[in-house]
């Protein structure tokens, strides 16, 4: 499955255009991890917690969407876009779509 965020592939034509295609997931933070992720915040700096729940959240949309779109007949995915945003009631879930248009190459 080759997935691109170009509307097109060069050197491979698109035969047939199935449908839009998304993946979608909600993931959430611990304690330990929005602990950590504090005192990162605190004295600067990266927080490989949170960069790894995001990771893991990203791959498991995508995923998904490559399953859907391998299911409906597809052997790509063009014109990908990812969208990020929090959820819940403190904003400690972690919302993860992306989506696309299935085809055939």
């Amino acid at each position: 499955m080759i997935i691109t965020t170009t509307p097109t592939l060069e050197g491979h034509p698109v035969k047939q255009y199935i449908g839009v295609v998304t993946g979608e997931t909600i993931i959430g933070a611990n304690v330990f991890k929005d602990m950590m992720a504090s005192i990162t915040d605190f004295f600067g700096g990266r927080s490989s917690a949170y960069e790894e729940v995001l990771a893991k959240a990203k791959d498991t949309a995508l995923q998904e969407m490559m399953s859907r779109a391998t299911q409906w007949g597809a052997n790509a995915v063009v014109g990908v876009d990812l969208d990020y945003e929090t959820v819940g009631s403190s904003g400690s879930m972690l919302m993860v779509t992306c989506s696309g248009t299935a085809v055939v190459i």
